[in-house]
């Protein structure tokens, strides 16, 4: 069997697409078009037509039924001509009736048969016009009713005005003439569309792009300047050298923010963010969400959770759930001055057959917004005024990428608020309930605890000179030992010759990046092979977590990365790992 080309199964499936809607309205047509043309010659002829087309437009619904297949199966040419023959056939079976009414002999009927085929001929241009496949086999019949029509009556009438005929066929001709250059009209801006659709999507992998390098570029030196604040605080410092600190870190966590803010929303954007269903604790993360902006709440301000009815673990995305709590504390924090901050939930049974959902708000007491506010403090850059963002900084996004996270996990973010009252803001989700934790959480205190009487291996490969300082700074004091590799193929090298209990690795590095170099050392028989990998990477876009969970590294850590993160990240693989016996080390060091 010859099967047809890919460009004719597209026109195809449009064109059968096409016609399953329009059933109805065609059949609806005819029966219009049948009861005028009964009314102007008192037969039954325009009966036995509208008999005939239903049974037509019938066949012609069950030859396309497979075309309209979610994933349909390349068809033979017998099967595409088929389906246009039986295009053709109901297009001439149209025509018949006003072929019978032309020659019927009545002014009135030549005059209705003209325009039921000239509205014929506007409808199926217009729609066929994207499909050129299937513009021939409608229009034809139509076509050649106003072109034939008048000539053959001109000829065979025993009165011939053979001229006067020609000219209503001219007229005919020029109808159709017009009805073309529309066809290429539509033809020509789809193709302009076409093309500039191709360009806005090259436009927006660009832009991907660029925001991948330009967050890698600035996370790189991000990482140096939060990890340096890490370290400082961690020394002896004086009062003044503390607050100089503090400073530090604060416009760090600004300008972190700010940049995951523009990446969450170009991704969102891109239909490149998902959500990662997981178990976690609720009650603990609200808890531990509250106690971290009660610090950074303004004095005469109480930040309070009221657990209320919340399930104790539950199962969605808690990554983008701390988000987007974390984003309406920060908002809330922002506009209150005096007064309360409220974090409360609870469960509530939806109506029908949505289930159950999850409810939390954050009550504040702060300025409150007016209706016309509250209405766009959810879109993309808004925020209150001009004189907000003077007065509280930030980049208006925080609240739109909310609620599009919330959207993305079933849910929605609602706002209520009174202007000089304060605001509500709600998160409702699908509630999901998970099963107790399966044992207790690693409690990595230290790397020394996770490596017992040892020292912790770490083989850190990282090409940036600063981060590999960085790194050796964070794990050294609390008991690592750690190994640098400047490339990915000294990191496999490495990996070969000697056992690590962790291997931390980059994901840019020159002569081998770390995707194919953990790939690489995990395909291998060496003593590496099931050693935990930790991705240690300013690469934060999804892709490059699918890319390091392809090659069987789950671990993910985002530089800038906290000096007790990194410890509690590299403590739980060392204690998750299998246990390796003195003979089997002594061995693979031999």
């Amino acid at each position: 069997m010859t099967t047809i080309s890919a460009s004719d199964m597209t026109e195809l499936r449009t064109m059968a697409a096409n016609r399953g809607r329009d059933l109805r309205a065609r059949i609806g047509f005819a029966l219009f078009i049948g009861i005028i043309a009964w009314f102007l010659v008192r037969s039954f002829a325009p009966l036995i037509w509208f008999a005939a087309v239903v049974a037509g437009q019938l066949i012609d619904h069950l030859l396309a039924a497979p075309l309209r297949a979610e994933q349909p199966r390349p068809i033979s040419r017998a099967r595409r001509n088929l389906f246009l023959f039986s295009m053709a056939a109901n297009a001439a079976l149209y025509s018949a009736l006003a072929l019978y009414l032309w020659f019927e002999g009545s002014p009135a009927g030549k005059v209705f048969a003209v325009l039921s085929m000239t509205g014929s001929i506007i409808n199926n241009a217009l729609q066929m016009a994207p499909t050129p496949l299937g513009l021939k086999p409608v229009l034809g019949p139509h076509v050649g009713f106003l072109l034939g029509a008048p000539l053959v009556e001109g000829i065979l009438s025993p009165q011939p005005d053979l001229i006067q005929m020609t000219l209503i066929s001219c007229g005919g001709g020029v109808f159709v003439l017009h009805a073309w250059l529309a066809v290429k009209r539509i033809r020509d801006t789809n193709a302009r569309m076409t093309a500039a659709v191709a360009q806005a999507q090259q436009a927006n992998a660009a832009k991907s792009d660029f925001l991948a390098t330009i967050s890698h570029e600035i996370r790189t030196p991000m990482n140096a300047v939060v990890a340096a604040g890490s370290l400082l605080r961690r020394t002896d410092l004086t009062p003044d050298q503390a607050g100089h600190v503090a400073m530090l870190a604060n416009a760090s966590e600004v300008l972190l923010g700010l940049l995951n803010d523009v990446l969450n929303l170009s991704r969102i954007e891109s239909g490149k963010l998902e959500v990662d269903p997981g178990p976690f604790d609720l009650v603990d993360k609200l808890q531990a969400a509250t106690r971290l902006w009660s610090a950074k709440t303004p004095a005469g301000v109480t930040l309070a959770f009221e657990p209320g009815d919340l399930p104790e673990r539950i199962v969605t995305d808690p990554l983008r759930f701390q988000q987007i709590i974390s984003n309406l504390l920060s908002n809330a924090t922002k506009f209150t001055r005096r007064g309360f901050i409220v974090v409360r939930g609870g469960r509530v049974e939806a109506d029908g057959d949505a289930g159950p959902r999850l409810w939390v708000e954050v009550e504040d007491s702060g300025s409150g917004m007016d209706e016309e506010t509250a209405a766009r403090v959810f879109s993309s850059f808004e925020q209150g005024s001009t004189s907000v963002t003077r007065a509280h900084g930030g980049t208006g996004l925080g609240l739109s990428i909310s609620r599009r996270l919330a959207e993305l996990m079933g849910g929605s973010l609602t706002v209520r608020s009174q202007l000089g009252v304060g605001s509500v803001f709600r998160l409702e989700i699908p509630l999901v309930l998970a099963g107790a934790a399966a044992g207790p959480a690693v409690n990595a205190d230290s790397v020394a605890e996770a490596g017992a009487d040892r020292a912790v291996r770490v083989l850190l490969a990282e090409d940036h000179e600063v981060n590999q300082r960085i790194v050796r700074l964070m794990l050294e004091p609390v008991g690592a030992e750690v190994t640098v590799a400047g490339t990915g193929a000294e990191a496999v090298a490495m990996a070969l010759l000697a056992p690590y209990d962790v291997i931390l690795m980059d994901m840019q590095m020159p002569v081998m990046g770390g995707v194919e170099a953990a790939a690489r050392i995990r395909a291998g028989d060496g003593p590496n092979a099931a050693t935990p990998i930790l991705a240690l990477t300013a690469n934060a876009m999804a892709e490059h977590r699918r890319q390091w969970a392809e090659v069987g590294v789950d671990v993910f850590i985002t530089k800038p990365v906290e000096m007790q993160a990194l410890i509690d990240h590299v403590s739980a693989a060392v204690a998750s790992a299998p246990a390796r016996s003195a003979s089997q080390e002594s061995e693979q060091a031999a």
